[in-house]
Parts: structure tokens; sequence; C-alpha cells
């Protein structure tokens, strides 16, 4: 016969996963964006674009699991780095895996980079699918963030010219596109 209490346990460990990945799906439904990792070989070309950098909070919009924004926070600690995030779980793994590694410049942001402030933004890092690079485009029209760096991953920034567009030579030809100064094409 088996044991109850482990049937209860496993029946729990069913349902938070059954729940996490509703939880993901749901926002990915919602956002029109998945949380997904950037690959260490786009990490590496986007912390190299953004080296003569403006001054101000190095800003992750859509930070997803987190990989990207901790990867800046260890490479400038003199720099805030702010990672936002809207899907819980894995805000919750950014979170958790910032304060186990102590990045004391970095903080995930549960909400909607739309309705954040970015004016003291000097960076602001995407991958993000093309809807939400069309919202990016909408904030920079209205001046939210005049003076920011702006780094993509994978898509372009809709009626901006790109100052650098980066080719990574993997199996997908990723481009890593780079605006600077932020100004409507």
């Amino acid at each position: 016969m088996a044991d109850p209490a482990a049937m209860l346990l496993g029946a729990a460990v069913v349902v938070a996963c059954i729940a996490a990945a509703l939880s993901i799906v749901w926002f990915t439904w919602r956002t029109g964006i998945a949380p997904m990792p950037t690959t260490p070989r786009a990490c590496r070309a986007m912390l190299a674009a953004t080296q003569d950098a403006p001054a101000g909070d190095v800003v992750d919009l859509g930070s997803g699991w987190g990989t990207l924004a901790i990867a800046f926070a260890r490479q400038h600690p003199q720099r805030r780095v702010i990672g936002y995030e809207m899907s819980w779980l894995p805000w919750a793994a950014s979170v958790t895996l910032g304060r186990a590694l102590r990045l004391r410049n970095l903080s995930f942001r549960r909400a909607d980079f739309l309705h954040a402030d970015l004016s003291q933004a000097g960076v602001l890092l995407c991958f993000l699918f093309p809807r939400g690079m069309q919202a990016v485009a909408q904030r920079l029209r209205q001046g939210d963030c005049p003076r920011a760096l702006v780094v993509s991953n994978t898509f372009a920034l809709p009626g901006f010219a790109p100052a650098a567009v980066v080719s990574l030579d993997d199996l997908y030809r990723t481009k890593v596109y780079v605006y600077r100064p932020v100004a409507p094409a």
C-alpha cells in the first residue's frame, strides 16, 4: 500500500509543475513574448556593444530567466541593472539566482516595462518579439528614454536605423542591433 503522504506530495509536485507551465503559456500568450534565455554568444556580443554606453541604468526589457541582466550586472558592477519580467516563474528564478550570486547592483521587477520609468536608462537591452519591439519604438518616439543606447538580440527596432548590426557566427546567423543615439529614422 502506498504511503498517503508520499502520494499527496507527488500530487502537489505535479499540480505545481502544471501551474508553472500554464503560467508561462498564459504570459506568453498575453505579451506575445516567451521567456527565452539569451545565448552566451549573443550575450557576449551585446556586452561588447555597450562598452561606450552612456551613463545610467542598464535595463533589460523582458528579462525572462535573468541570464542577460545577470551577465551585465557582473560585467558592470558600478552600474545599476534592472530587469523587468511579467511572468512570475522566470521572475522568481531570476530573483533567486541574483540573490544567490549576491549581485547588489541587480534587481528584478515583476512589472510591465511599458509602464516603467525608463528616464534614467543609459542602456536598454531587448530580446523581444516584433510586437514588443514596436512597443519599445513607441516609448522611444515619446522621448521616454532620451539618452539610451538600445541593443537588441534578433529583432530590429521598427522605424529606427541601427548604428551597427553584428551578425553572429551561429546556427541561426543571429543579428544584434545597436541603436545610438536613439532617433527615429
